[in-house]
């Protein structure tokens, strides 16, 4: 295995009933979401990677530096492995307050070596105003955040995440989510993020591993795989595309935003106070568009309340579900999708390389 940049993994492992056989590559920093059903590996992989579990075959190197490397007989206990680990449970010390919870992620840290203070990670998840409560009077999504601060705390060289919203409920999974993209934006370190939801794939991830039964079913760009409808997750309900668009303006009076991109420009609802500087004029924003909320029409129309009409060429068509199609489109080299009934394709004499309108409320549009 090559010591380059990056997070370069590969592992074989074998149970009763199941075996993993993984060969990954992964960037050195933003968000890397692996993704598959229950039982596809998951949590192995990150188990795995933290050494909490050991791989009989296996080689692991964190931007250049070898955690393990059975070929050399390397392998480095989890206690000198410089990582961040957040589980499903937030596992705070009840009896401690967030301040001391906090410190104690430090404390294993020498001084000299510290990447991350405190207030940084303080900051970063909004948590100033609780330091000095307990955690049994905390929210599960104020909890959460304190157990990721805590494992930023430790200036990880790489942080690791098991479903950190799987025990939330929705309105938690909102909270939270905020400050999950500000971990994307601002961390330089790579994350690596174990879901089933693919929404949050969608709103985190800028590299995607699809698992299954143990196996790289594929590995890439999150913006690539989300759209390939030779893939799951471009199909059913949540599937969705994703823009990469410069802020251009707001609007105060509307509470909209607007966001350029070579396709064109998009209106936006503004999101909640903790993403406000996020949309910063000029800042880039990375903007989920869901297939169900694209309609397609051959010409551009006038009078509607759709704020988004986008000049694009279909590129492919493919079955959805029973009388239904997903349409495949390109807006100015950024690919979009559309989910619309076959009744609808048929009207519109849909074809590859056809010249349509794609038309998204700002409503429905995710930044």
């Amino acid at each position: 295995m090559s010591s380059a940049g990056g997070v370069q993994a590969r592992f074989q492992l074998d149970y009763p009933g199941f075996s993993l056989d993984v060969d990954l590559a992964l960037p050195g920093s933003g968000v890397t979401a692996l993704f598959g059903h229950s039982g596809s590996g998951k949590t192995t992989i990150l188990r795995l990677m933290a050494g909490l579990e050991r791989s009989a075959r296996g080689a692991l190197h964190i931007n250049g530096e070898p955690w393990q490397d059975d070929t050399r007989q390397l392998f480095l206990p989890t206690h000198r492995r410089d990582l961040g680990y957040v589980f499903q449970e937030a596992s705070l010390f009840t009896h401690l307050t967030v301040e001391r919870n906090l410190v104690y992620g430090m404390k294993r840290v020498p001084a000299a070596q510290r990447q991350v203070s405190l207030n940084d990670a303080v900051e970063l998840l909004g948590i100033g105003h609780l330091r000095q409560r307990m955690p049994a009077t905390l929210s599960g999504g104020e909890r959460q955040r304190v157990a990721i601060a805590r494992a930023l705390a430790t200036s990880p060289r790489i942080l690791l995440m098991d479903e950190p919203l799987a025990a939330l409920d929705l309105k938690r999974k909102e909270e939270i989510l905020p400050y999950l993209q500000r971990l994307h934006d601002e961390l330089k370190i790579p994350v690596v993020y174990v879901t089933h939801a693919p929404d949050e794939v969608a709103r985190l991830a800028d590299h995607l591993v699809l698992l299954e039964a143990g196996r790289v079913v594929a590995q890439g760009p999150m913006a690539e795989l989300l759209t390939r409808t030779d893939l799951p997750m471009a199909h059913g309900d949540a599937a969705s595309a994703l823009i990469t668009a410069r802020v251009s303006g707001h609007d105060a009076a509307y509470q909209l935003s607007y966001a350029d991109f070579a396709g064109g420009r998009l209106s936006l609802t503004l999101g909640p106070p903790a993403m406000q500087g996020h949309a910063a004029e000029g800042r880039t924003l990375r903007i989920r568009v869901q297939a169900r909320d694209v309609s397609l029409t051959l010409e551009n129309q006038q009078c509607t309340s759709i704020l988004n009409i986008l000049p694009v060429t279909v590129t492919d068509i493919s079955d959805d579900s029973p009388g239904q199609v997903m349409v495949g489109v390109d807006a100015g080299g950024t690919r979009l999708l559309a989910r619309i009934t076959r009744k609808s394709a048929d009207a519109l004499a849909l074809a590859p390389g056809k010249a349509v309108y794609a038309q998204v409320k700002g409503v429905a549009v995710v930044g």
